[in-house]
């Protein structure tokens, strides 16, 4: 699709029905001119983006489903399947060139660090998986957390490592220190589905109950609601490029876009003071408080900042 934020600008270029089941995770290459498409069919697809044709098929990537996919580099990527198993790919060779299945269960998503060296993946089994890609193996797994490991993003400029839980608790890891969690941080939200950083503190939140919530981490606090597709779960959140619009998608079929550029001037402060049960969730964004007060009313969350 092509999007503009004027109305009846939105246009569908191209759709593709190479996979045979279905497509679980798409990613655009670091350049911007692929798309990767992992499926349920096991197999790996390079698409062009402007054409949407398809230039390269790994038909039987994997023995189970794959799950996720993310570009490393300008060659390398990475999936993780059904079972817990990880490869990295190297498009030079076209072949695997790390393979590990240390964890359990499906892997729910993946991240780098900047030099992308350290890959780190998600499990629903509660663990959080550390890899070295440029040496080619498996490094550690950390203590299995509470509930599915949903999502897993870096903060504080790569000194922390952020965990969403399907139980609706966010898991801090030091970056040297991937065994235990440091700190966690219970949201009133039935889950953490998703999660995409904004700012090296602030991190959008997409939950279960249709609520996309604005937290910062350390201070931990959530700083209200910038929107929500109502009632229906979240499954993936985006930043478009310039960091000025949020898009999230659920089980509503839409596309939405959120204003996400006054939350970069937001200042936490880490005095925190006693809050009353029941105070709703913050708006921060006219498109959040304009739904109605009914269905805010039900939101309830002690935990808001002191937000200059």
């Amino acid at each position: 699709y092509s999007y503009s934020c004027t109305q009846g600008e939105n246009r569908q270029l191209w759709s593709s029905g190479h996979h045979l089941k279905s497509c679980r995770d798409v990613a655009f290459s670091q350049d911007g001119q692929k798309l990767l498409t992992v499926s349920k069919d096991k197999s790996i697809h390079f698409l062009t983006v402007e054409e949407g044709r398809l230039e390269t098929r790994f038909p039987k990537a994997h023995g189970s489903a794959v799950n996720c996919v993310l570009p490393i580099d300008t060659h390398l990527f990475a999936t993780g399947d059904d079972d817990g198993g990880l490869k990295v790919w190297d498009l030079r060779k076209g072949d695997v060139v790390l393979e590990a299945r240390q964890q359990e269960e499906y892997i729910s998503a993946m991240a780098v660090d900047g030099n992308g060296k350290i890959l780190l993946t998600a499990s629903g089994d509660g663990t959080l998986g550390v890899f070295n890609v440029k040496r080619r193996r498996f490094d550690l797994l950390s203590e299995p957390q509470n509930g599915d490991l949903t999502s897993v993003v870096l903060l504080k400029r790569g000194k922390k490592v952020v965990c969403g839980s399907s139980e609706g608790t966010i898991y801090l890891f030091n970056w040297d220190g991937f065994g235990a969690a440091s700190d966690r941080f219970a949201l009133r939200a039935e889950s953490v589905d998703c999660m995409v950083p904004i700012t090296d503190s602030i991190v959008c939140v997409g939950s279960l109950d249709g609520v996309i919530r604005v937290v910062n981490v350390l201070p931990n606090r959530v700083l209200g609601c910038i929107g929500q597709h109502l009632g229906e779960p979240i499954e993936q959140l985006a930043v478009a490029p310039g960091g000025q619009l949020l898009a999230s998608c659920a089980h509503d079929q839409k596309v939405k876009f959120w204003d996400i550029s006054a939350l970069g001037g937001l200042v936490v402060d880490d005095y925190r003071k006693k809050k009353k049960k029941g105070v709703p969730l913050r708006a921060l964004s006219s498109k959040a408080a304009g739904s109605g007060a009914d269905f805010f009313a039900d939101l309830r969350d002690e935990a808001e900042p002191e937000a200059a």
